[in-house]
């Protein structure tokens, strides 16, 4: 499968099954989109009539142009055939009940009462509460016990907000590292929290054992306090910020994200992302709201074209940025086109209800955070493992080629067939397609490529 389009004044041409991306001029460009449906001979024919007075494209240039089509075509890099259809069933099969990864929501209450919170500020839907040391021990235990021949594992602790229970996180970062090397594992540690509770022993701790801090903030002002409230309805922009700079500054800028949310009031989130710039923060993220479609907050039709348009003006600001030597990251734009992900995971996703799995504070295992509090997606618990095996099934039928919907889309190998959670909640089932955010998806994957073609492209012209 091929895909082709223009962005930023680049041609760009996409194999989907190779993995092979292509910069071309204008008449390649014609060539490819032509070459399916017509011989070589009528391609000439059509494309010398689109060109007609233009006396550098002749006809043995477009006759050239075929031929090195072909090549690409036989040697793989071009139209290549979808053969990993077969696979799809037998990945996460190969794997067994292999667990790589858990979210231990340590704290099911929050400090914040933020409006579009899809854990209902925390609570998931159920009753507030913390996790005990007990019942995270037992979790490490069984990630442990189930991690195979595995030897990096990853947890992050998750809430609400885990910060509220903040010395159970630290002695269960200390037993982690006492079972290491009897078990001859490595534990990595992340951190997702709102900020309010920011204080030096958190900065010290969390440099020193968090391989990754995720800070939520909404960028503008009157955007984050439009949202991100506390009980009494006041904003935490002020309170959070300088914290926010101080740890990231203790980091040294590195290996943490800025994690916004936008909704129907921003659709213009790139302002947003300027802000946080502005702010000197580089390692930036902005992910559409998860609510119902009734919600306030809900993204609409229209903004559709408007949060596409952002993106697409994003990718451009990074490429200005770069040229100017004040790069930032994106989490979204993050994409190797040398190497890329394999092909497993192209395939099986990010391995939501298998390889990773959320813990509750009372140690009930659901396929992921966005599962929690409803009680059909609970999967069993740390002490009996998995018990509702055909729930785990389901989730591993999960992948690219899942979904009647993805069968002729370019970026299935991209998205892996998309979120589980975003598929049941805009369509009751884990195998639907919420198509708005695959329109969002294919946007920034298109964004992605242009920008690592665009920096080809500046690089080949500066040693010319």
């Amino acid at each position: 499968m091929v895909h082709q389009y223009q962005l930023n004044g680049c041609n760009i041409v996409l194999d989907t099954c190779s993995g092979s991306v292509h910069a071309v001029d204008e008449v390649a460009y014609d060539v490819i989109a032509l070459f399916p449906d017509k011989s070589g001979g009528e391609i000439v024919a059509e494309l010398l009539q689109k060109y007609a007075g233009r006396p550098d494209v002749t006809e043995d240039d477009l006759r050239q142009c075929v031929a090195d089509v072909e090549r690409l075509r036989d040697s793989g890099k071009l139209f290549t055939p979808d053969t990993y259809a077969p696979l799809a069933e037998t990945f996460k099969d190969r794997s067994g009940d292999v667990v790589k990864a858990l979210c231990l929501h340590v704290a099911h209450t929050c400090n914040l009462n933020c409006a579009y919170c899809f854990a209902s500020q925390g609570k998931y839907h159920g009753q507030r509460a913390i996790m005990s040391f007990e019942v995270g021990r037992q979790a490490l235990d069984y990630l442990i016990a189930h991690s195979g021949s595995r030897t990096n594992l990853e947890v992050d602790f998750f809430g609400g907000e885990p910060l509220m229970n903040w010395e159970v996180c630290k002695r269960l970062v200390a037993y982690a590292r006492t079972q290491e090397e009897p078990h001859h594992k490595k534990f990595r540690f992340t951190l997702t929290t709102n900020g309010m509770l920011i204080d030096d022993d958190v900065i010290d701790f969390a440099n020193r054992e968090m391989s990754n801090v995720v800070l939520s903030l909404d960028g503008r002002k009157e955007i984050h306090d439009r949202c991100r409230v506390d009980y009494a309805g006041n904003g935490s922009w002020e309170r959070i910020v300088p914290k926010f700079q101080k740890l990231v500054a203790a980091r040294g800028g590195k290996n943490y994200y800025m994690r916004g949310t936008f909704t129907h009031a921003n659709p213009d989130f790139l302002n947003d992302i300027n802000c946080m710039l502005d702010l000197g923060f580089t390692e930036l993220s902005m992910e559409p709201v998860v609510c119902a479609p009734d919600d306030p907050a809900a993204l609409t039709e229209e903004d559709l074209p408007v949060i596409l348009e952002q993106y697409e003006k994003l990718a451009e600001e990074m490429l200005q940025r770069e040229r100017e030597g004040r790069p930032f990251t994106f989490y979204h734009y993050m994409i190797d086109l040398t190497g890329g992900p394999c092909i497993y995971k192209r395939i099986s996703g990010c391995g939501s209800g298998t390889e990773y799995m959320a813990v509750t504070p009372w140690g009930d295992l659901y396929p992921c955070h966005q599962f929690v509090g409803e009680e059909k997606f609970r999967l069993g618990d740390i002490w009996h493992g998995v018990t509702n095996t055909a729930m785990r099934d389901s989730f591993r039928s999960c992948n690219a080629y899942a979904r009647p919907e993805c069968a002729d889309c370019w970026a299935k190998l991209y998205c892996s067939g998309g979120c589980a959670a975003n598929a049941y909640h805009a369509t009751g089932s884990v195998l639907g397609t919420y198509e708005y955010g695959c329109k969002i998806f294919r946007k920034r994957i298109e964004c992605a490529i242009m920008i690592q073609v665009a920096e080809m492209l500046r690089k080949e012209k500066q040693s010319d």
